[in-house]
């Protein structure tokens, strides 16, 4: 991907011949790409600028240039916004089936013996995605990063009651393998592919990034809490279903005796 194109090419050229009023490119920057962090900076940037030139002297004049090529820097910085990368058919099509999330199942479900891999494979999906977690949690908005950490951990409490009892429901199994394996990895993997300085950036939806990686991981952990209860309660039904066997079979002792449920 490449930056060489003729919108890029005019951008620059106008960044050259208005050298002048470099202090105020980061807020025309922030301005064009609805950035209000970027907004912020560069009014910051512009008073400063401004404060800078009304003080008569030399050091008015040297703190009006420091401002100036400190909001260079940061224009070459945020390039990303003002200076888009050139995508080429054939990658257009690669980044799309990439980042494009997956869609959610349709009503038919396969039978159990069709579901690939095991259940170490899910741990080992879910060890990935918490592993992820820690080592972005400070790109990540807040409380998602907890919020993920607590859908890995019921959602282990679930793999491991699967691995010493399988449930034998093919639903079941099938929404917490794509949960695990498919959407869980897909919406963390698609936000960090997001450039950092970009996440503010408002979708054609309204939304940005950090609220849409917001919503999908509380999505996802309202599904998880529905597999852990429905695993579980499952898990209690059956120990009932077993007590009861038990004491309709070994429940009236013999007196005098042993009472081996022979009639």
């Amino acid at each position: 991907m490449s930056r060489l194109t003729p919108g890029n090419i005019l951008r620059v050229v106008l960044a050259f011949v208005f050298w002048i009023f470099v202090a105020f490119y980061v807020l025309v920057i922030g301005m064009g790409a609805k950035n209000k962090k970027v907004m912020l900076e560069g009014g910051l940037y512009a008073a400063l600028f401004i404060a800078a030139v009304s003080i008569s002297g030399a050091s008015g004049a040297f703190a009006a240039f420091a401002v100036m090529g400190l909001s260079a820097v940061r224009s070459y910085m945020l390039r990303d916004l003002w200076l888009p990368r050139r995508v080429r058919k054939s990658q257009r099509g690669s980044m799309v089936q990439e980042h494009a999330p997956t869609p959610p199942p349709v009503q038919a479900y396969p039978a159990a013996t069709s579901l690939p891999g095991s259940s170490d494979d899910l741990s080992t999906a879910l060890t990935w995605v918490s592993s992820q977690a820690k080592q972005n949690k400070h790109r990540l908005p807040a409380d998602t990063y907890v919020t993920i950490l607590e859908t890995c951990q019921m959602l282990d409490s679930v793999i491991d009651a699967e691995r010493r009892h399988p449930s034998a429901d093919a639903r079941f199994e099938y929404e917490l393998d794509a949960v695990v394996r498919e959407y869980l990895p897909a919406v963390l993997q698609g936000f960090l592919a997001i450039p950092p300085s970009m996440v503010e950036n408002r979708q054609p939806n309204g939304r940005t990034p950090n609220e849409e990686l917001v919503e999908q991981t509380r999505l996802l952990l309202g599904q998880a809490e529905t597999l852990h209860s429905t695993r579980h309660s499952q898990t209690s039904a059956d120990l009932t279903t077993t007590g009861n066997f038990l004491r309709e079979r070994f429940g009236h002792h013999q007196p005098g005796g042993f009472d081996f449920g022979i009639k």
